[in-house]
């Protein structure tokens, strides 16, 4: 079962098409969005969350396309949507009457897991604190789907293996499944099994991550070899002054080329550059 399938999810503005994604996300998986700024990311996530309407397309959540049940959904925000003036026990009994499934025990397991103040008011969190506060809540109720929105931005290495390490211990569940959106990439090669690549509204790519990495090459070449190749084992091109880079399919080139091997953020860079 998915625990999200989009399909052909459209939405306009004046200035910006988010045009006919479609994916899924099984259950029991992680699913990393990756674009540029303004690829589209945060717009799909507000699409997921009900927050904005579909000009078309639909979204199901766990087999049901109608408006999302928040008792099963797991949100956090790139920033603390709460305000500073608020302690973590304000917030304790504020969600305490908003979701009908909170657990004030497992939200104080968290609190004490996290070494967070339960007295102290927001403002006198640090950023890594207030993103652990976000988790917390987004784990305190019958959450089984977290969709995290730049969830490690901003935070040192060690904050963002704890927060990872929270994430793993979710999944550990083979019912639930998470959707992260995230400009880090080698966060998202540690956890993601799927990937999906927008670029300006489009999606320009979508798999299985281990597949993706050993799909993808990094050529080093001259415009000779590169006009030799097939145009459809050509993914981006990278011109610098003495050499060209190819992102390239490795089936669809001549096996005696010599290709680098590929992360995340190198598709993340060709896509996003790709010549027309």
């Amino acid at each position: 079962m998915n625990a999200v399938t989009l399909q052909d999810l459209t939405k306009h503005f004046p200035a910006f098409t988010l045009d006919s994604i479609s994916f899924s996300v099984p259950a029991g998986s992680v699913m990393g969005m990756i674009g540029e700024n303004g690829a589209g990311k945060s717009t799909t996530i507000k699409l997921i969350l009900g927050l904005l309407s579909p000009d078309a397309g639909t979204v199901t959540i766990f087999g049901s396309s109608g408006a999302p049940d928040r008792e099963h959904i797991g949100v956090v925000f790139d920033e603390c949507c709460f305000p500073d003036t608020l302690s973590a026990q304000d917030i304790d009994r504020i969600l305490g009457m908003s979701y009908r499934t909170w657990s004030h025990k497992a939200f104080a397991d968290y609190l004490a897991r996290f070494s967070l103040p339960y007295r102290k008011a927001i403002k006198s969190y640090s950023r890594g604190m207030k993103m652990k506060l976000s988790i917390a809540c987004a784990l305190s109720h019958d959450s089984r789907l977290l969709v995290l929105d730049e969830p490690t931005s901003g935070l040192d290495p060690v904050v963002r293996d704890e927060i990872l390490d929270i994430f793993y211990d979710f999944m550990q569940d083979e019912t639930h499944a998470i959707l992260i959106s995230s400009h880090i990439t080698s966060d998202l090669e540690k956890i993601c099994d799927y990937v999906c690549f927008l670029h300006q509204g489009s999606l320009a790519l979508c798999g299985e991550k281990d597949d993706l990495l050993t799909r993808f090459g990094v050529l080093h070449c001259d415009e000779k070899t590169l006009a030799a190749l097939e145009p459809a084992a050509i993914y981006g091109v990278r011109r610098g002054q003495y050499q060209i880079q190819a992102l390239v399919e490795l089936d669809k080139v001549p096996q005696d080329l010599a290709l680098e091997p590929v992360k995340l953020e190198d598709i993340l860079l060709f896509l996003a550059k790709k010549e027309a």
